[in-house]
């Protein structure tokens, strides 16, 4: 599975104005131009090359990185509106934001892991040829509330895998967000030609281990005492899903 639709940087330029977005999330295309001070005839090729390899897109004016996730959808539960949609790199300290609230407990380490690495890149997605990451969140008032992550590693022994994390704010849990979240996740996988789904948690965050397995998840190896945390030894749990 190529996410970049087979596409390589095989022109410096490209790579280039590739880099610059995805560093500095979505930017109009004068501003990049004038960036990386590069001919506007040779500009104007070298995106036009890079949105039709489906690899960036220009929305309201701004090149942004592509993907192709389909449309927002909204919900109501128990008077609570809400829409799940793919995340904007202009999510990213709202989304870091509500992870790191969602996991307070510290029992979540693979999501704290992916909002360490996003806070200090201060890039949310990804789209090359080495790497796929994307986010779905859920908002209330435009306000992240939850999010599903998945990374694809464009390796030939791992492009049919990706690692996914998803969690909701607690005030907002018991209404199905995380769910539905779930669901958008594994579809957009699915339609990637991804073919096995990864979560790694502690196993002592039971609610996670719970939640997956009531959707069809499955303990696929156990890592014995791979987490220490307050001074104790814990087990990881490595739950699978196939698509």
């Amino acid at each position: 599975m190529e996410l970049t639709g087979g596409f390589e940087f095989d022109h410096r330029g490209r790579e280039d104005i590739y880099r610059y977005v995805e560093s500095n999330g979505a930017s109009g295309p004068t501003e990049i131009q004038r960036a990386l001070n590069m001919d506007e005839r040779a500009f104007g090729h070298h995106t036009a090359l890079l949105k039709r390899n489906g690899v960036l897109e220009e929305k309201d004016g701004k090149l942004r990185i592509a993907f192709d996730t389909g449309a927002e959808e909204e919900f109501e539960v128990d008077d609570v509106e809400f829409t799940i949609r793919q995340a904007r790199e202009e999510d990213l300290t709202g989304l870091v934001g509500a992870i790191r609230e969602a996991i307070g407990s510290g029992e979540y380490v693979d999501a704290e892991s992916v909002a360490d690495v996003v806070d200090s890149e201060g890039v949310l997605l990804r789209h090359n040829e080495l790497e796929a990451r994307i986010f779905f969140v859920a908002t209330v008032n435009g306000e992240v509330v939850g999010w599903v992550h998945l990374k694809n590693v464009q390796l030939d022994k791992l492009s049919h895998t990706a690692e996914l994390t998803v969690g909701v704010l607690e005030e907002y849990r018991g209404r199905g967000i995380g769910s539905h979240l779930l669901e958008r996740g594994l579809e957009w996988a699915s339609k990637q030609g991804l073919e096995r789904i990864y979560n790694s948690v502690p196993a002592t965050n039971e609610t996670a281990i719970a939640f997956l397995k009531n959707r069809g998840w499955g303990e696929e190896a156990r890592r014995k005492d791979h987490y220490k945390m307050d001074g104790e030894y814990v087990d990881e749990v490595m739950m699978a899903t196939e698509l």
